[in-house]
């Protein structure tokens, strides 16, 4: 089970949250937020428990949409060459500036238009509970003496970057096995194939919650809030820090209007009391950026992650 969410979003490939349209000056009556992330899925759950109070913010009708294929190339694609009326978004995350990057695919994040930021989505590292490590020192310790495995779950993806900066870091020589999905990488560390995995708390809640995995560390720049006693990388002395942001990216071409009205409505959901406790129990951080501040982020995280890849060999 990839989330305690999951029996909700496979009932169909598509959700619907209702609102009356009202006499608002949104110009169209619905919204689709289109993401890459199969049903369940970190981006799939972020999207689908947001719409419901996005969706009265805006005064819209919201649907979620899974469009699938090539880590987030298909999605892309979808939304370069849709009507800029406000109509259709995406979901970023750093998986469409890695896809870009490392896949060359026909459209690129830079054929989107980033529009706000909602969150930054902590990484965390987790081994089976009943492995044999207690500690991340414990897994750094055993892959410097024998070859390590570990987990991250797809090829293009912010988990990778961090494990290969974590390696590079230790200078351990272990070896990095990517999935096509979270449940893939999740099986391969219960069964002892991997000493650890990273994910977003969010996806491995329902394994934390069955004590059937351990967390080690967090990839965050501070302790989380629901786990004041999990050390972050950084702390013990590795010096690697990654943000997982979750936002939305529109055509190119979005008018003034259209984009005011997400930055109102967005700042509207963050500040929701019943929302803020249901992301905040889901480990997610506030981290709203307005339509002038994240362009610019985005292409200062797509320069560094450029800079990375090119750094260890992975693109010239």
């Amino acid at each position: 089970m990839l989330s305690r969410h999951f029996f909700a979003a496979t009932l169909a490939a598509t959700a619907l949250s209702v609102f009356p349209a009202a006499a608002a000056d949104y110009p169209v009556d619905t919204v689709t937020l289109v993401t890459h992330s199969s049903p369940g899925g970190g981006s799939d759950v972020f999207l689908r428990e947001m719409s419901k109070y996005l969706a009265p913010e805006l005064g819209v009708n919201v649907v979620v949409e899974n469009v699938r294929g090539g880590s987030g190339a298909k999605a892309m694609a979808d939304l370069a060459q849709s009507p800029a009326d406000g109509s259709r978004f995406y979901a970023t995350t750093p998986t469409f500036i890695y896809t870009s990057l490392l896949s060359e695919p026909e459209y690129k994040y830079t054929d989107l238009e980033p529009l706000v930021n909602f969150f930054i989505d902590p990484e965390v590292i987790y081994t089976a509970a009943g492995s044999e490590y207690q500690t991340l020192e414990d897994v750094i310790k055993a892959s410097a003496e024998s070859r390590g495995r570990w987990g991250a779950a797809n090829p293009a993806s912010l988990e990778r970057q961090a494990l290969e900066q974590l390696k590079a870091a230790t200078g351990v020589e272990a070896g990095i096995v990517t999935h096509e999905g979270g449940g893939d990488l999740m099986i391969n560390v219960l069964n002892g194939t991997l000493q650890i995995g990273v994910g977003e708390v969010q996806e491995i809640q329902s394994q934390l919650e069955a004590g059937e995995i351990r967390l080690l560390a967090t990839f965050s720049n501070a302790r989380l809030d629901n786990y004041p006693d999990l050390p972050t990388v950084e702390e013990l002395g590795y010096g690697v820090v990654v943000r997982k942001f979750r936002g939305i990216a529109g055509p190119k071409g979005l008018s003034a209007d259209v984009i005011a009205a997400w930055e109102k409505a967005a700042q509207a959901v963050l500040a929701s009391p019943d929302y803020k406790k249901t992301y905040e129990a889901n480990n997610l951080r506030a981290n709203y950026m307005s339509h002038a501040e994240y362009g610019p982020f985005i292409d200062n995280f797509a320069n560094e992650t450029a800079s990375f890849l090119r750094k260890t060999g992975v693109i010239k």
